[in-house]
């Protein structure tokens, strides 16, 4: 009697002990109760809503009818799906070995304390305050062969037709999607770096590495969630290149610059084609979600570990 008497008080201590850290974890599952409301408002209702869209026949303006799987079949037989693929998937890749490398050795450049490298850090950071769709006019007024920078400076080597071959066409939205992105993921870098502790340098110094050998032993191995998370950004982002390339070139010269986002668009909103349009819109959620779980993948499964990991 007396020892039950006497653990009593120890459970009740034991029982108010734990009330406050309930407490703190209900307010902050409430704390997530907006987010997840905007979420799903802005988010998981909208795709729901393509996703039964792409079930169905509409122009756009009249009623809704059904069409069950025959949006589907018509996309997936249609070659033109597989051009646009194929060219998202070539945008995707050789826009990432350009703007990786690029942004790498910006960052680690600007992460500097120079006076100078935070003054040119702010003239590379420019491209990104402009909005893609000023940045496609603006590359289209220089790079006109009849009055652009060919014709000012007297450069017979821009006196070329930018936009109608399609190679060069190519070539030329590539660079415009580099020149304005890369100051984006240069900041991710310089924070990266930035994030790395000096001591680690110091210690190479001290063993007599030089600026090359710690950038490769040290910087590059510290960087790799940096990485990982910039390719996501990239990689998950060159899905979406509507606007800048719907302005610079509409798609052409033919089909050339003809990217799913812009094939999405033209079939919905040009040719009427909502249930197409949605099919295509689906299919990019898929594929981005895919790419960005295999990149997630390469960050091994410890998602919360730490850069010093293995030190």
């Amino acid at each position: 009697m007396t020892s039950t008497l006497s653990t009593a008080p120890h459970a009740t201590a034991a029982v108010a002990g734990s009330t406050p850290t309930e407490q703190r974890r209900a307010a902050l599952a409430w704390l997530t109760v907006p987010a997840l409301f905007f979420f799903l408002a802005f988010a998981v209702v909208p795709l729901a809503g393509v996703l039964v869209l792409s079930f169905t026949s509409w122009d756009g303006i009249g009623a809704i009818g059904a069409a069950g799987m025959d949006n589907w079949l018509s996309v997936l037989a249609d070659p033109g799906l597989y051009n646009a693929l194929g060219l998202t998937f070539l945008i995707m890749i050789v826009s990432w070995l350009v703007q990786t490398p690029i942004s790498l050795l910006l960052g680690v450049f600007t992460a500097g304390n120079q006076r100078y490298r935070a003054a040119l850090a702010v003239l590379y950071f420019l491209p990104l305050l402009l909005s893609s769709a000023a940045v496609a006019i603006a590359f289209k007024a220089l790079l006109d062969p009849n009055f652009g920078l060919a014709t000012g400076l007297g450069l017979p080597f821009l006196a070329q037709d930018w936009l109608g071959v399609p190679h060069l066409a190519l070539g030329l939205v590539i660079f415009v999607i580099a020149w304005q992105f890369v100051p984006f993921h240069t900041l991710i870098y310089q924070g990266g770096v930035r994030q790395i502790p000096k001591s680690l340098y110091e210690a190479a110094q001290i063993d007599g590495a030089g600026t090359v050998k710690q950038f490769f032993h040290i910087t590059l191995p510290q960087l790799k969630y940096t990485i990982i998370t910039s390719s996501t950004l990239m990689v998950v982002g060159s899905l979406t290149y509507f606007d800048l390339i719907f302005v610079l070139t509409g798609g052409g010269p033919g089909n050339s610059t003809r990217i799913l986002a812009l094939d999405m668009y033209l079939r919905g909103f040009r040719a009427n084609l909502m249930g197409p349009a949605s099919v295509i819109a689906v299919i990019l959620v898929i594929i981005g979600l895919l790419l960005a779980l295999l990149l997630q993948r390469l960050g091994g499964k410890d998602k919360q570990g730490s850069q010093l990991e293995g030190l």
